[in-house]
């Protein structure tokens, strides 16, 4: 039904035509529309959807993941085409509906007619034409063409959607991702401070020896070097975290000085219950995957093509009626009104067009085979994400596994040559290199247990399943 108030809203005419006609959806096709950009990807909230309050603090995975979802660009992009796309299918269901046309005239004129030797023939009177006309055309039957616009617009809406589930993935993928890098510098940034304080312990250990006539100069001198260079590594540590701040901040849609505070997850890593055998994984993402999806419908709005461009050749049915009424005013000899009602069948059969439909129809084929091998490209490309994606998955597992010995190897060694160092039987040499080694281990297992989750992450990606479960 209309809203009989479209025009009582305040709205100038063309403002309130366009919400009037942007309202109106009699053939239901933006039920194929998501309610927000992120789909039913979010957790279900009393508010509307995509709808935030103040950024959390500390600020969740889960949060920076549905801001992402909800506030990116590419997000929103792909939303916009999936409601340009439903509209295009209202276009083409709409074709199967009549189109009536009204028209209204009116003239007014004034008919002046003056003889000069003979007065009683002049003329002067007022005249004024008043008609209007309405036409009815329904087309009938069509060969198949209404049809196979149809076909094309539904299955490129299906592409549209599939596109948007693809790309929100890839959002959710980049979002955890930054979130990661941050929850990695920030734990690097530590790591560092931890580094310095420990170089700092030694440069003053080495000092007072040097002081005490119980060590050298050069055992000072590179003490106070590894110190500075601590220092350094810590400066560098802090402006990666700047970075990895502004980086999440434009992944949820934000401004990049947008103060963060994270939560630190510490070591507790998620499940991997989703990862079965190799095949197994291939197969799923070849039949679920959003991406080959919508290779497979754009193939299928191709051939859906061909099958229009060849209707567009054939003839077709129309139902044609029409009423017009004219009403002249002031025409000798006496007023006139003319009435016209009319109602028939009629038959356009297209002859010829100068080849341009046989263009038009190879065009159209030529695309089908474009979209076929866009297909087998996509299955090929997701066989090889799924690949990489596993075998990356298995080598960080293995990663995390080693950093964690080491990690907990070099802090007993440091401890051991701190111990012998302070007691006078240790140099600093042996000192100073395993306390290297123990900076440089703690930064291998922040960066693993980083390179672990996200590649997690990317594994459930390539199988196309990825979503807050994840995570």
């Amino acid at each position: 039904m209309l809203p009989i108030n479209a025009f009582s809203t305040g709205l100038d005419p063309i403002s309130a035509l366009d919400k009037l006609y942007s309202d109106i959806d009699p053939f239901s096709t933006q039920d194929e529309v998501s309610a927000s950009p992120a789909k039913d990807i979010t957790t279900s909230r009393t508010m509307e959807p995509c709808q935030f309050t103040a950024i959390g603090v500390p600020l969740s995975l889960l949060e920076a993941v549905e801001r992402a979802l909800c506030n990116h660009p590419h997000t929103r992009q792909t939303w916009a085409s999936v409601k340009a796309q439903a509209a295009l299918v209202g276009t083409n269901l709409a074709a199967y509906m009549p189109t009536i046309n009204a028209s209204a005239s009116g003239t007014y004129g004034n008919n002046k007619t003056t003889v000069k030797d003979y007065p009683i023939f002049s003329r002067d009177k007022d005249t004024s034409v008043l008609g209007y006309n309405l036409k009815l055309s329904w087309i009938l039957f069509d060969f198949g063409l209404r049809g196979a616009n149809l076909e094309n617009a539904q299955q490129l809406l299906a592409a549209a959607n599939a596109t948007q589930d693809a790309t929100l993935q890839t959002v959710f993928v980049t979002a955890a991702q930054s979130y990661y890098d941050l929850l990695s510098a920030q734990g690097a940034l530590d790591a560092s401070l931890d580094s310095e304080k420990s170089a700092k312990e030694s440069y003053l250990a080495a000092d007072a020896k040097y002081r005490a006539g119980a060590g050298t100069l050069a055992d000072k001198l590179q003490a106070q070097t590894t110190y500075a260079q601590a220092s350094l590594d810590r400066a560098k540590a802090s402006g990666t975290l700047k970075n990895a701040h502004g980086t999440l901040a434009i992944a949820m849609g934000l401004s990049a000085n947008t103060p963060l505070t994270i939560d630190d997850q510490g070591g507790e890593l998620p499940d991997t219950t989703f990862v079965t055998s190799m095949d197994a994984l291939i197969e799923d993402a070849k039949r679920d995957h959003p991406s080959l999806l919508a290779a497979q419908a754009q193939m299928q709005a191709a051939k859906a093509k061909v099958e229009a461009a060849k209707a567009e050749g054939l003839p077709s049915v129309a139902l044609t009626g029409a009423i017009s009424y004219n009403n002249q005013l002031g025409i000798a000899p006496g007023d006139t009104v003319t009435e016209n009602d009319n109602i028939g069948v009629q038959v356009n059969v297209p002859l010829f067009e100068g080849f341009g439909r046989s263009y038009r129809i190879q065009s159209a084929k030529a695309q089908v085979e474009a979209k076929t091998a866009e297909l087998a490209n996509a299955e090929q490309q997701i066989s090889l994400d799924v690949w990489k994606s596993y075998q990356s998955l298995q080598t960080e597992s293995e990663n995390l596994k080693a950093t964690d010995h080491l990690s907990q190897s070099a802090t007993q060694s440091f401890n051991v040559a701190q111990g012998r160092y302070k007691a006078g039987v240790g140099t600093i040499i042996e000192l100073l290199s395993a306390q290297s080694t123990l900076a440089s281990s703690r930064q291998q297992r922040i960066k693993a247990l980083s390179n672990w989750r996200t590649a997690r992450l990317k594994l459930a990606n390539s199988l196309g399943k990825l979503g807050l479960w994840a995570i």
